[in-house]
């Protein structure tokens, strides 16, 4: 199995910053990409910030320059640097590893528990 702890998150006021991270351990050969999406109230789950294995990065639009996803490839995590952040921002954020579990196995999409993001205007 694969788990994915997710810390960080909660309340901050407008303009605040906030720096979420995931672990990912267990039966883990390989990581592609690693990212974090998240999900507001009625609406749906949407990317906000992902990073490959090499390094590149993408971002949604909403979140360019204000939001830095990073890696840490030695200990299978991934963090999520929050700037200037918003009332607009709060949601549900989830974290996503795309992971091989041995050599020659498939790659598999797995989630960390949602952590709650509240940017008070």
């Amino acid at each position: 199995q694969v788990y994915l702890v997710v810390s960080g998150g909660g309340l901050v006021q407008a303009g605040g910053s906030l720096r979420l991270s995931c672990a990912a351990s267990g039966s883990i050969f390989r990581i592609n990409a690693m990212g974090w999406y998240r999900q507001a109230p009625g609406k749906q789950r949407e990317l906000v910030a992902a990073i490959t294995s090499g390094g590149s990065t993408n971002y949604a639009d909403s979140v360019k320059g204000r939001f830095t996803i990073s890696r840490d490839n030695a200990k299978n995590t991934v963090y999520l640097q929050m700037n200037s952040l918003k009332p607009e921002d709060t949601a549900v954020y989830y974290c996503n590893a795309v992971v091989a579990r041995g050599s020659g196995s498939y790659y598999n999409s797995y989630w960390g528990q949602g952590t709650q993001v509240t940017v008070s205007s």
